[in-house]
Protein backbone atom coordinates (compact mmCIF):
# COMPACT_ATOMS: atom_id res chain seq x y z
CA UNK A 1 0.00 0.00 0.00
CA UNK A 2 1.08 3.62 -0.44
CA UNK A 3 0.29 4.66 2.81
CA UNK A 4 3.11 2.80 4.31
CA UNK A 5 5.23 5.34 3.68
CA UNK A 6 4.62 6.50 7.43
CA UNK A 7 6.00 3.39 8.46
CA UNK A 8 9.74 3.32 9.21
CA UNK A 9 11.09 6.66 7.14
CA UNK A 10 14.36 6.09 5.70
CA UNK A 11 17.25 8.14 6.65
CA UNK A 12 17.74 10.82 3.92
CA UNK A 13 20.39 9.89 1.64
CA UNK A 14 20.93 13.11 -0.46
CA UNK A 15 22.56 12.18 -3.60
CA UNK A 16 20.46 13.54 -6.30
CA UNK A 17 21.14 16.44 -8.75
CA UNK A 18 19.85 19.97 -6.93
CA UNK A 19 17.61 21.93 -8.77
CA UNK A 20 18.16 25.59 -8.19
CA UNK A 21 14.99 27.40 -6.57
CA UNK A 22 15.83 29.97 -9.95
CA UNK A 23 12.86 29.77 -11.57
CA UNK A 24 10.67 32.19 -8.99
CA UNK A 25 11.20 35.16 -11.08
CA UNK A 26 11.29 38.47 -8.57
CA UNK A 27 11.29 41.92 -9.28
CA UNK A 28 14.34 43.78 -8.37
CA UNK A 29 16.15 40.78 -6.93
CA UNK A 30 19.48 39.81 -8.63
CA UNK A 31 20.87 36.82 -6.95
CA UNK A 32 17.69 33.92 -7.27
CA UNK A 33 17.23 31.88 -4.72
CA UNK A 34 18.90 28.22 -5.35
CA UNK A 35 19.31 25.10 -3.46
CA UNK A 36 22.95 24.88 -2.59
CA UNK A 37 25.19 22.22 -4.56
CA UNK A 38 26.39 20.51 -1.24
CA UNK A 39 24.54 17.87 0.04
CA UNK A 40 21.63 17.70 2.34
CA UNK A 41 22.17 16.91 5.87
CA UNK A 42 21.65 13.40 6.92
CA UNK A 43 19.07 13.13 9.28
CA UNK A 44 18.60 10.86 12.22
CA UNK A 45 17.44 7.22 11.19
CA UNK A 46 14.03 5.88 12.80
CA UNK A 47 14.95 3.25 15.49
CA UNK A 48 12.51 0.64 14.59
CA UNK A 49 10.77 -1.24 17.35
CA UNK A 50 12.67 -4.67 17.49
CA UNK A 51 15.82 -2.67 17.71
CA UNK A 52 15.41 -1.04 21.11
CA UNK A 53 17.70 -2.53 23.53
CA UNK A 54 16.00 -2.27 26.59
CA UNK A 55 13.02 -4.36 25.85
CA UNK A 56 14.79 -7.25 27.50
CA UNK A 57 14.98 -5.58 31.09
CA UNK A 58 11.54 -5.51 31.36
CA UNK A 59 11.01 -8.99 31.64
CA UNK A 60 14.59 -9.27 33.88
CA UNK A 61 13.05 -6.63 36.11
CA UNK A 62 10.19 -9.02 37.05
CA UNK A 63 10.38 -10.82 40.50
CA UNK A 64 10.76 -14.82 39.45
CA UNK A 65 9.50 -15.62 42.31
CA UNK A 66 5.52 -14.09 41.45
CA UNK A 67 5.73 -16.76 38.40
CA UNK A 68 6.84 -19.82 40.43
CA UNK A 69 4.62 -21.85 42.36
CA UNK A 70 5.91 -24.69 44.96
CA UNK A 71 5.93 -28.27 44.70
CA UNK A 72 3.12 -28.32 47.58
CA UNK A 73 0.51 -25.76 45.32
CA UNK A 74 1.44 -28.26 42.20
CA UNK A 75 0.37 -31.09 43.72
CA UNK A 76 -2.35 -30.03 45.04
CA UNK A 77 -3.65 -28.83 41.55
CA UNK A 78 -2.42 -32.10 39.96
CA UNK A 79 -4.97 -33.64 42.55
CA UNK A 80 -8.02 -31.68 41.64
CA UNK A 81 -7.44 -32.27 37.98
CA UNK A 82 -7.43 -35.32 38.33
CA UNK A 83 -10.23 -35.88 40.71
CA UNK A 84 -12.27 -33.42 38.34
CA UNK A 85 -15.44 -35.55 36.67
CA UNK A 86 -15.99 -33.00 34.21
CA UNK A 87 -12.84 -31.01 32.43
CA UNK A 88 -14.11 -27.67 30.69
CA UNK A 89 -12.14 -27.28 27.41
CA UNK A 90 -11.98 -23.43 26.30
CA UNK A 91 -10.96 -22.57 22.94
CA UNK A 92 -8.86 -20.08 21.86
CA UNK A 93 -9.45 -18.21 18.95
CA UNK A 94 -6.69 -16.94 16.90
CA UNK A 95 -5.84 -13.71 16.29
CA UNK A 96 -6.37 -11.93 13.37
CA UNK A 97 -4.47 -8.67 12.13
CA UNK A 98 -6.59 -5.69 11.80
CA UNK A 99 -4.72 -4.82 8.56
CA UNK A 100 -5.85 -8.18 6.97
CA UNK A 101 -9.83 -8.24 8.12
CA UNK A 102 -11.87 -6.49 5.96
CA UNK A 103 -14.23 -6.16 8.19
CA UNK A 104 -11.62 -3.46 9.69
CA UNK A 105 -11.73 -1.11 6.83
CA UNK A 106 -13.41 2.25 7.45
CA UNK A 107 -15.93 1.63 5.30
CA UNK A 108 -17.16 -1.05 6.75
CA UNK A 109 -16.69 -0.31 10.57
CA UNK A 110 -19.84 0.84 12.30
CA UNK A 111 -18.68 4.30 13.35
CA UNK A 112 -16.82 5.21 9.90
CA UNK A 113 -19.36 7.15 8.80
CA UNK A 114 -18.69 9.16 11.61
CA UNK A 115 -15.33 9.60 11.78
CA UNK A 116 -15.82 10.86 7.97
CA UNK A 117 -18.45 12.95 9.03
CA UNK A 118 -16.41 14.70 11.61
CA UNK A 119 -13.45 15.27 8.86
CA UNK A 120 -15.83 16.35 7.16
CA UNK A 121 -17.03 18.87 9.39
CA UNK A 122 -13.28 20.27 10.27
CA UNK A 123 -12.39 20.97 6.95
CA UNK A 124 -15.17 23.24 6.28
CA UNK A 125 -14.87 25.24 9.16
CA UNK A 126 -14.07 28.90 7.86
CA UNK A 127 -10.97 29.31 10.16
CA UNK A 128 -9.52 26.50 8.76
CA UNK A 129 -10.47 27.42 4.82
CA UNK A 130 -7.71 29.65 2.84
CA UNK A 131 -9.72 32.43 0.87
CA UNK A 132 -9.78 31.47 -2.37
CA UNK A 133 -8.99 35.03 -3.52
CA UNK A 134 -6.42 35.68 -1.79
CA UNK A 135 -3.82 36.52 -4.55
CA UNK A 136 -6.04 39.27 -5.72
CA UNK A 137 -8.05 40.46 -2.65
CA UNK A 138 -4.52 40.07 0.30
CA UNK A 139 -1.72 39.91 -1.83
CA UNK A 140 0.27 42.93 -3.81
CA UNK A 141 3.19 41.08 -5.34
CA UNK A 142 2.47 37.24 -5.17
CA UNK A 143 1.25 36.10 -8.11
CA UNK A 144 0.15 32.26 -8.86
CA UNK A 145 3.11 30.96 -10.79
CA UNK A 146 5.22 31.96 -8.03
CA UNK A 147 3.49 29.85 -5.62
CA UNK A 148 3.65 27.00 -8.13
CA UNK A 149 7.19 27.06 -8.24
CA UNK A 150 7.18 27.29 -4.44
CA UNK A 151 5.23 24.27 -4.14
CA UNK A 152 6.60 22.53 -6.40
CA UNK A 153 9.86 22.93 -5.05
CA UNK A 154 8.51 21.94 -1.54
CA UNK A 155 7.90 18.85 -3.13
CA UNK A 156 11.53 18.35 -4.43
CA UNK A 157 12.91 19.53 -0.68
CA UNK A 158 9.92 16.71 0.61
CA UNK A 159 11.79 14.00 -1.85
CA UNK A 160 14.94 14.90 -0.21
CA UNK A 161 14.84 14.45 2.92
CA UNK A 162 12.08 11.36 2.83
CA UNK A 163 9.51 13.15 4.11
CA UNK A 164 6.17 11.62 4.03
CA UNK A 165 3.49 13.31 1.55
CA UNK A 166 1.24 14.04 4.72
CA UNK A 167 3.78 16.95 5.55
CA UNK A 168 3.82 18.09 2.18
CA UNK A 169 -0.03 18.94 2.23
CA UNK A 170 0.15 20.57 5.63
CA UNK A 171 2.61 22.95 4.60
CA UNK A 172 0.79 24.13 1.62
CA UNK A 173 -2.37 24.14 4.42
CA UNK A 174 -0.24 26.32 5.83
CA UNK A 175 1.05 28.81 3.20
CA UNK A 176 -2.69 29.33 1.99
CA UNK A 177 -3.78 30.14 5.08
CA UNK A 178 -1.17 32.37 5.86
CA UNK A 179 -1.17 34.23 2.90
CA UNK A 180 -5.07 34.95 3.19
CA UNK A 181 -4.70 37.19 6.04
CA UNK A 182 -0.91 38.50 5.80
CA UNK A 183 0.45 40.65 3.54
CA UNK A 184 4.22 39.06 2.36
CA UNK A 185 6.58 40.81 0.11
CA UNK A 186 8.39 38.51 -2.81
CA UNK A 187 11.64 38.05 -0.88
CA UNK A 188 9.99 36.70 2.10
CA UNK A 189 7.98 33.47 0.32
CA UNK A 190 10.53 31.24 0.66
CA UNK A 191 10.90 32.03 4.16
CA UNK A 192 7.14 31.52 4.66
CA UNK A 193 7.55 28.13 2.86
CA UNK A 194 10.09 26.79 4.84
CA UNK A 195 8.68 27.75 8.24
CA UNK A 196 5.53 25.90 7.28
CA UNK A 197 7.58 22.74 6.44
CA UNK A 198 9.44 22.88 9.71
CA UNK A 199 5.62 23.14 11.70
CA UNK A 200 4.21 20.90 9.68
CA UNK A 201 7.67 17.94 9.63
CA UNK A 202 7.28 18.80 13.76
CA UNK A 203 3.87 17.36 13.75
CA UNK A 204 3.82 14.43 11.31
CA UNK A 205 7.72 13.26 10.89
CA UNK A 206 9.45 10.80 13.09
CA UNK A 207 12.73 12.72 12.71
CA UNK A 208 12.20 15.98 11.34
CA UNK A 209 14.71 18.02 9.54
CA UNK A 210 16.54 20.80 11.88
CA UNK A 211 16.03 24.51 11.78
CA UNK A 212 19.36 24.37 10.72
CA UNK A 213 18.54 22.17 7.82
CA UNK A 214 16.03 24.37 6.60
CA UNK A 215 18.12 27.48 6.36
CA UNK A 216 20.78 25.49 4.50
CA UNK A 217 18.10 24.30 1.77
CA UNK A 218 17.68 28.69 1.07
CA UNK A 219 21.43 28.69 0.58
CA UNK A 220 21.72 30.18 4.06
CA UNK A 221 19.52 33.45 2.73
CA UNK A 222 17.95 33.37 6.00
CA UNK A 223 19.15 33.19 9.51
CA UNK A 224 18.54 30.71 11.75
CA UNK A 225 16.83 33.24 14.17
CA UNK A 226 14.49 34.53 11.11
CA UNK A 227 13.22 30.85 10.84
CA UNK A 228 12.26 30.44 14.27
CA UNK A 229 10.82 34.18 14.24
CA UNK A 230 8.54 32.99 11.40
CA UNK A 231 7.70 29.54 12.63
CA UNK A 232 6.49 31.76 15.88
CA UNK A 233 4.29 34.10 13.85
CA UNK A 234 3.29 30.96 11.65
CA UNK A 235 2.08 29.06 14.93
CA UNK A 236 0.42 32.22 16.92
CA UNK A 237 -1.57 32.51 13.52
CA UNK A 238 -2.99 29.25 13.87
CA UNK A 239 -3.55 29.06 17.19
CA UNK A 240 -1.39 26.10 17.67
CA UNK A 241 -3.85 24.19 16.01
CA UNK A 242 -1.62 22.32 13.54
CA UNK A 243 -3.82 20.01 12.63
CA UNK A 244 -5.95 19.55 9.94
CA UNK A 245 -7.52 17.50 8.01
CA UNK A 246 -5.90 17.76 4.41
CA UNK A 247 -6.72 15.96 0.68
CA UNK A 248 -4.55 13.03 1.38
CA UNK A 249 -6.50 12.39 4.69
CA UNK A 250 -9.56 11.77 2.22
CA UNK A 251 -7.67 9.95 -0.08
CA UNK A 252 -6.86 7.48 2.21
CA UNK A 253 -10.51 6.50 3.06
CA UNK A 254 -11.81 7.14 -0.79
CA UNK A 255 -9.33 4.93 -2.15
CA UNK A 256 -10.70 1.91 0.65
CA UNK A 257 -13.70 2.52 -1.40
CA UNK A 258 -12.35 2.19 -4.63
CA UNK A 259 -11.07 -1.32 -3.67
CA UNK A 260 -14.25 -3.04 -3.25
CA UNK A 261 -15.92 -1.34 -6.31
CA UNK A 262 -12.78 -2.30 -8.82
CA UNK A 263 -12.13 -5.92 -9.47
CA UNK A 264 -8.60 -5.15 -9.31
CA UNK A 265 -6.71 -2.48 -7.80
CA UNK A 266 -2.93 -1.85 -9.03
CA UNK A 267 -0.23 0.05 -7.55
CA UNK A 268 -0.33 2.31 -10.34
CA UNK A 269 -4.23 3.00 -9.37
CA UNK A 270 -3.09 4.25 -6.09
CA UNK A 271 0.47 5.94 -7.08
CA UNK A 272 -1.76 7.52 -9.62
CA UNK A 273 -4.55 9.15 -7.36
CA UNK A 274 -1.44 9.94 -5.31
CA UNK A 275 0.16 12.03 -8.11
CA UNK A 276 -2.92 13.77 -9.04
CA UNK A 277 -4.06 14.78 -5.79
CA UNK A 278 -0.39 16.58 -5.48
CA UNK A 279 -1.13 17.93 -8.77
CA UNK A 280 -3.71 19.84 -7.21
CA UNK A 281 -1.13 21.60 -4.85
CA UNK A 282 0.56 23.33 -7.53
CA UNK A 283 -2.75 25.05 -8.98
CA UNK A 284 -3.93 28.46 -7.35
CA UNK A 285 -7.29 27.61 -8.94
CA UNK A 286 -7.72 24.32 -7.11
CA UNK A 287 -7.36 26.51 -3.46
CA UNK A 288 -11.44 26.96 -4.15
CA UNK A 289 -12.14 23.12 -3.65
CA UNK A 290 -12.15 21.43 -0.34
CA UNK A 291 -9.79 18.77 0.42
CA UNK A 292 -12.64 15.87 0.51
CA UNK A 293 -13.80 17.02 -2.98
CA UNK A 294 -10.35 17.45 -4.51
CA UNK A 295 -9.25 13.36 -3.30
CA UNK A 296 -12.44 12.61 -4.61
CA UNK A 297 -12.23 14.05 -7.97
CA UNK A 298 -8.30 12.29 -8.26
CA UNK A 299 -10.33 9.14 -7.64
CA UNK A 300 -12.78 9.74 -10.15
CA UNK A 301 -9.78 10.58 -12.77
CA UNK A 302 -7.86 8.06 -11.72
CA UNK A 303 -10.47 5.73 -12.72
CA UNK A 304 -11.02 7.27 -15.71
CA UNK A 305 -7.40 6.89 -16.57
CA UNK A 306 -6.84 3.03 -16.12
CA UNK A 307 -10.31 2.38 -17.29
CA UNK A 308 -11.53 5.27 -19.34
CA UNK A 309 -14.57 3.16 -21.21
CA UNK A 310 -16.09 2.35 -17.58
CA UNK A 311 -17.94 4.97 -15.92
CA UNK A 312 -16.01 6.35 -13.37
CA UNK A 313 -17.99 6.94 -10.51
CA UNK A 314 -20.73 4.88 -8.86
CA UNK A 315 -23.61 4.53 -6.09
CA UNK A 316 -20.99 3.09 -3.74
CA UNK A 317 -18.22 5.88 -4.21
CA UNK A 318 -21.31 8.18 -4.32
CA UNK A 319 -22.50 7.26 -0.71
CA UNK A 320 -18.79 7.32 0.49
CA UNK A 321 -17.85 10.97 -0.28
CA UNK A 322 -21.09 12.34 -0.43
CA UNK A 323 -20.71 13.62 -4.18
CA UNK A 324 -22.13 13.50 -7.03
CA UNK A 325 -20.68 13.33 -10.61
CA UNK A 326 -22.08 16.39 -11.88
CA UNK A 327 -20.59 18.47 -8.13
CA UNK A 328 -17.32 16.42 -9.10
CA UNK A 329 -17.09 18.28 -12.52
CA UNK A 330 -14.80 21.65 -11.91
CA UNK A 331 -12.71 20.13 -9.78
CA UNK A 332 -12.24 16.93 -12.15
CA UNK A 333 -11.60 19.33 -15.75
CA UNK A 334 -8.79 21.30 -13.64
CA UNK A 335 -7.24 18.47 -12.06
CA UNK A 336 -7.55 17.06 -15.66
CA UNK A 337 -5.83 20.05 -17.57
CA UNK A 338 -2.94 19.29 -14.89
CA UNK A 339 -2.45 15.88 -15.91
CA UNK A 340 -2.78 16.70 -20.11
CA UNK A 341 0.18 19.47 -19.50
CA UNK A 342 -2.42 22.35 -20.86
CA UNK A 343 -2.42 24.01 -17.41
CA UNK A 344 0.28 26.72 -17.01
CA UNK A 345 1.29 25.13 -13.26
CA UNK A 346 3.57 22.81 -15.06
CA UNK A 347 5.69 21.61 -11.31
CA UNK A 348 9.11 19.54 -12.86
CA UNK A 349 9.83 18.33 -9.42
CA UNK A 350 6.67 16.59 -9.03
CA UNK A 351 6.52 15.19 -12.41
CA UNK A 352 10.23 14.15 -12.07
CA UNK A 353 9.11 12.31 -8.97
CA UNK A 354 6.19 10.51 -10.65
CA UNK A 355 8.23 9.71 -13.69
CA UNK A 356 9.98 7.15 -11.64
CA UNK A 357 9.45 3.34 -12.07
CA UNK A 358 9.02 3.50 -8.31
CA UNK A 359 5.76 4.94 -8.82
CA UNK A 360 4.90 3.18 -11.61
CA UNK A 361 5.64 6.06 -14.25
CA UNK A 362 2.37 7.48 -13.79
CA UNK A 363 3.20 10.68 -14.82
CA UNK A 364 3.70 9.14 -18.04
CA UNK A 365 -0.27 8.22 -18.57
CA UNK A 366 -2.58 10.88 -20.30
CA UNK A 367 -6.19 10.14 -20.19
CA UNK A 368 -8.08 11.14 -23.43
CA UNK A 369 -10.79 13.57 -23.04
CA UNK A 370 -13.76 12.85 -20.09
CA UNK A 371 -16.95 12.26 -21.85
CA UNK A 372 -19.95 14.76 -20.97
CA UNK A 373 -22.61 11.62 -19.88
CA UNK A 374 -19.57 10.64 -17.07
CA UNK A 375 -20.87 13.47 -15.13
CA UNK A 376 -24.35 13.04 -15.26
CA UNK A 377 -25.91 11.91 -12.47
CA UNK A 378 -27.40 8.51 -11.80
Amino acid sequence: MVDEENKVPAAASITSKKRPFDSLVISNETDPLQIPERPFPVTKKRVVLGELNNLGSVVGSTQISDFTETRESKRKIMLRKNTTENVVKETVEPETSASSSPKDDLQKCGYGPLIYQHLHSLEVEERRRPLSNYMEKVQNNLTPPMRMIVVDWLVEVAEEYKLVSDTLYLAVSYIDRFLSFHVLATDMLQLLSVSCMLVASKYEEISPPHVEDFCYITDNSYTREEVVNMEKDLLNFLNFEISNPTTKTFLRIFTKAAQDSLSFLTLQFEFLSCYLAELSLLDYSCVRFLPSMTAASAIFLSRFTVLPNVRPWNLALQQCTGYKPSELKDCVLVIHELQSGRSEATGRALREKYMNHKYKCVAALHPPDIPACFFDDA
